[in-house]
């Protein structure tokens, strides 16, 4: 079984995160994303992966190498220019050559890939379409089936009179190799709004599979603060447990609750209050500093008495003495906040 993993966004809806930082590769609780997707098809029984890449890709190349360490062969594909979700499965032809597993690359998810697969081979599907339930369908695309399953149509972005359901496109595919004989060459084309509805109107045989896991979309900066919070709170059934740092590490007088996560780099002085957070390498805690339900990523100082809640704060940033950082808060790298600010 093969997979590509569309990993060639430039992740405009989650910047300021994207600006130094690809999307396939912002941590999440200290581990790059793709390396949950790629143990994700790993237990699906995936063994060779090819990136679909195109922002940043060398940087990408770098982190993930040739998947040794994770026991998959990984393999590059690059777009000179953007082509699109289906367009990015036809740049990578001739890489592919059986029953493939396409994965969006924003994506965090738990679903079963195993039971997928089963679902399309039994269904003599062409294509199959993950689909996940959300509770407010109307800033996604609705993908509606029938009682067997197979995909009757698509709506995109609804308006509530027009909701029939509430199964969205949750960006995972199995598609048969001949799918490939549907897209133009080197052009850009979608699956959504493209090959899919394409395929729908021919007859081909398209079907959708409910996934009832863990999915979430990390693509802007709230979504990927939750997505950091879900895996510490064991949310996410997918790799093993974080390795939770407990307050024996740093200094006796500091409060680190059960769930955060902070690297064992960290300078953590007197006082501090850690709650529900995820803290990332070689970051400095000042004395009295409060930090609850945050993301701090790498190399960045928060002051003496500074009180940081629900907020994502970016690599190399300072947070002066005495700040005060409140909810929905986002810095991007390298900011400053001086002494005594609010944000």
């Amino acid at each position: 079984m093969q997979s590509l993993v569309l990993a060639g966004g430039k992740g405009i809806r989650l910047r300021p995160v994207t600006l130094h930082t690809p999307k396939p590769i912002v941590p999440i609780a200290n581990t790059p994303l793709l390396f949950y997707q790629l143990e994700l098809l790993r237990r699906g029984g995936v063994r060779d992966v090819v990136l679909s890449l195109s922002y940043q890709p060398h940087k990408i190349e770098d982190r993930i190498g040739d998947g040794s360490h994770v026991n998959i062969r990984v393999s590059y594909a690059v777009e000179t220019s953007p082509l699109g979700t289906a367009g990015a499965f036809k740049n990578g032809a001739h890489l592919i050559n059986e029953t493939a597993v396409v994965l969006n690359g924003d994506i965090l998810t738990d679903v079963d890939l195993e039971d997928v697969i089963r679902f399309h081979k039994d269904a003599g599907a062409a294509a199959t379409i993950v689909l996940s339930p959300v509770p407010n369908p109307t800033g996604y695309g609705l993908v509606v089936t029938d009682a067997e399953h197979r995909v009757l149509r698509f709506i995109e972005k609804p308006k509530p009179e027009e909701i029939t359901c509430d199964t969205i496109n949750a960006g995972i595919y199995i598609l048969e190799p001949k799918l490939l004989d549907y897209i133009p060459e080197g052009e850009p084309f979608t699956f959504e709004y493209g090959l899919f509805p394409k395929l729908v109107k021919m007859g081909e045989i398209v079907m959708g599979f409910v996934s009832h896991g863990y999915w979430r979309d990390i693509g802007t900066p709230e979504s990927y603060l939750q997505a950091n919070l879900d895996v510490i709170a064991g949310r996410v059934k997918l790799l093993d447990p974080p390795v939770f740092v407990s307050g024996d590490k740093f200094d006796s007088d500091i409060h680190i609750d059960s769930t955060s996560l902070i690297d064992p780099s960290c300078t953590v002085k007197p006082g501090v209050h850690i709650v529900n957070s995820v803290i990332s390498r070689n970051c400095y805690i000042e004395e009295r500093a409060h930090i609850e339900n945050s993301l701090i990523r790498s190399a960045s100082r928060i002051g003496t008495g500074a009180s940081v809640s629900g907020a994502l704060i970016g690599k190399g940033c300072h947070v002066g003495k005495a700040v005060n950082i409140g909810a929905g808060s986002v810095l991007g790298d390298k900011s400053v906040v001086t002494d005594y600010g609010r944000i």
